[in-house]
């Protein structure tokens, strides 16, 4: 059921959010636990990337780890590689992303179903592949070190990497996305690519060509995933082709099926719980994938669109229930 949008409550909880954000990053004094939370606000925006291709365009892709190792790669290469400053390197590297993705969409956006979910795969697997082969520019399977500079847009390189503040950084990063993807999935140009998704054909009748929307909707989905792919590098100062295998993109899809990809912060829930949980389950078992494949089976088949389905219905059930019953 579809609620009103109102933009200032939106704003209001995009700046209490922020605030909490920056009250546990100065509270939580554990290293361990702020480097996963961090952890769990980058892979929080990778899934929102792919959640976002899943909302608008009805799409299930399992190569965006491309998008994610190849905006990290990107960076990685040119400041081992040129002189350039590595502010406009990340400028660059996240707008290589976004013209590649849109490019590519103009192609593959016009298959429908599991054929587009396996030509991902193969673009996907062939950037993994080429990573692997060209060891002289990319280290091969043994990845490559990327060496950032003393400052990072006139802040010290060394602050910036401080437990909180990169944790600061990857969640208020994550909360503005959320909030900016609120605002277009109630935009017209919203609400257009999801008459598109319902019914293609019919909004092809009516004078809407689904090509051009769609792709834009799938170079804005690997535009996150890459800005989740450069903060991961920042984070971790390392770059491997595992970053762009189909099995992080698997674990990826994994996190929105959990969270539920029908609300703007599913996702990001699903992210952040597979995350926790891994740290956590890992400890007691290390056949914690099993554990959480029971889990998995679990909320797809006992919730409504995962975890944030299951959360709307119980809060709409506890208004119902405390509401004033009149004679």
């Amino acid at each position: 059921m579809s609620t009103q949008f109102r933009p200032g409550r939106l704003a209001l909880a995009t700046l209490c959010g922020i605030a909490l954000t920056m009250i546990i990053g100065q509270v939580v004094n554990s290293a361990t636990a702020l480097s996963i939370l961090t952890q769990a606000g980058i892979f929080a925006l990778f899934a929102t990337g792919v959640g976002v291709l899943l909302k608008q365009n009805g799409m299930v892709s399992f190569g965006h780890a491309a998008f994610f190792g190849l905006s990290a790669y990107g960076v990685a290469i040119c400041l081992q590689e040129t002189n350039l400053p590595a502010e406009f390197i990340i400028l660059i590297s996240l707008a290589g992303t976004l013209l590649f993705a849109f490019i590519l969409a103009l192609v593959i956006v016009r298959v429908p179903g599991i054929a587009f979910a396996m030509l991902t795969l193969a673009f996907g697997q062939l950037f993994y592949q080429l990573a692997e082969k060209s060891r002289g520019l990319t280290g091969g399977a043994d990845g490559i070190s990327i060496n950032w500079p003393d400052t990072l847009f006139g802040i010290s390189t060394s602050t910036l990497l401080d437990n909180s503040v990169i944790f600061t950084i990857s969640w208020v990063l994550l909360i503005v996305t959320l909030a900016l993807l609120a605002c277009l999935h109630h935009s017209r140009f919203g609400q257009t690519t999801e008459a598109i998704r319902d019914n293609p054909e019919r909004a092809a009748f009516i004078g809407i060509s689904p090509t051009f929307p769609r792709a834009l909707i799938f170079m804005l989905s690997a535009g996150i995933t890459g800005l989740a792919g450069i903060l991961a590098a920042f984070n971790s100062g390392f770059i491997s082709p595992d970053s762009l295998h189909w099995s992080l993109s698997g674990s990826v899809l994994m996190m929105v099926v959990i969270g539920g990809y029908w609300h703007v912060t599913g996702p990001a829930l699903g992210a952040v719980l597979y995350v926790v949980a891994k740290d956590l389950i890992g400890d007691l078992s290390t056949h914690w994938l099993t554990l959480f494949g029971v889990l998995l089976i679990v909320i797809v088949v006992f919730t409504d669109n995962g975890l944030s389905g299951a959360l709307r219905t119980f809060a709409s059930s506890v208004r119902r229930s405390s509401a004033p019953r009149h004679p």
